[in-house]
């Protein structure tokens, strides 16, 4: 895991000095702050609940504020901070491929963003050609979230709410064309109005792989950062310096994230036995 990261930074500063010195990172415009939306948009959507079971097969770990849940709830507090300071909303999270778990990340992120009563949180299954996050929260739902970007189902009969503050937007099967769907200017304005009608805080976007297909290339343009999520022991330095560079050419780089390692560090965290 050292020499991973050890990697990751050495790879880093070599094309920070091999960019051009007079090149401008890019950066996003700064969002216009609104009110937050009404209290019933979030409130009449129908409510799912996470079985205790379903959390212990899945991973899922922050429902509560706990030892287990501190990784978590330390990266939510550094996205928030530094998704505040640039003025971003939006995060896609997304890995070099398949297995590194970035939807569990996804999930686990949202409910630790939830435990934060004054934020709204929207979250969305995009990775449209297998979509895991029902599975991940042992609900199928009714209908998928790609018909509310066709058109076909309305928003308010398609998201389902968690607690108070979040929504989920889920998939129970597979599109067909789902790098064209997801590069049209259809969903883009789609998903504006979403925006606009619930006025979320955050918006989390689980994406697909990067190396599994074209689907991030015109969509993450849209979106304000994005978070690389990497397997130890199984996303190799290449695959992740490949992904790193495409992320940063295609929106701002939020972090990377390094998933599955076997060992904790036990100087980093808050010994929760001493309250």
């Amino acid at each position: 895991m050292e020499r991973l990261q050890a990697a990751m930074e050495k790879a880093r500063r070599n094309r920070n000095a091999a960019r051009p010195k007079n090149q401008v990172e890019k950066t996003a415009e700064p969002a216009t702050i609104k009110q937050s939306a009404e209290p019933s948009l979030f409130s009449d959507l129908p409510e799912i609940k996470i079985s205790g079971l379903t959390a212990r097969n899945h991973r899922i770990t922050t429902q509560q504020n706990s030892k287990a849940s501190a990784p978590y709830d330390m990266l939510r507090s550094r996205m928030l901070r530094l998704m505040k300071e640039h003025g971003w909303r939006s995060a896609a999270i997304t890995s070099p491929n398949q297995g590194c778990g970035k939807t569990t990340v996804t999930v686990n992120l949202a409910l630790s963003l939830a435990r934060q009563k004054d934020l709204r949180i929207l979250v969305l299954d995009l990775d449209l050609r297998r979509p895991a996050m029902q599975k991940i929260l042992g609900h199928k739902p009714s209908h998928n979230f790609w018909e509310v970007l066709t058109g076909e189902v309305s928003a308010k009969d398609q998201l389902m709410r968690f607690g108070e503050n979040v929504a989920f937007g889920l998939n129970n099967k597979a599109i067909r064309n789902p790098s064209e769907l997801l590069q049209s200017r259809r969903t883009q304005a789609a998903l504006d109005t979403l925006l606009n009608q619930y006025n979320p805080d955050i918006v989390l976007i689980d994406m697909p792989p990067m190396l599994a297909s074209d689907d991030n290339v015109g969509f993450l343009p849209n979106v304000d950062c994005g978070l690389l999520v990497a397997a130890a022991d199984n996303t190799t330095m290449s695959q992740l310096d490949i992904c790193e560079k495409e992320l940063s050419e295609l929106t701002n780089v939020l972090g990377v994230v390094l998933n599955k390692t076997r060992y904790s560090d036990q100087s980093v965290g808050y010994d929760y036995d001493y309250y």
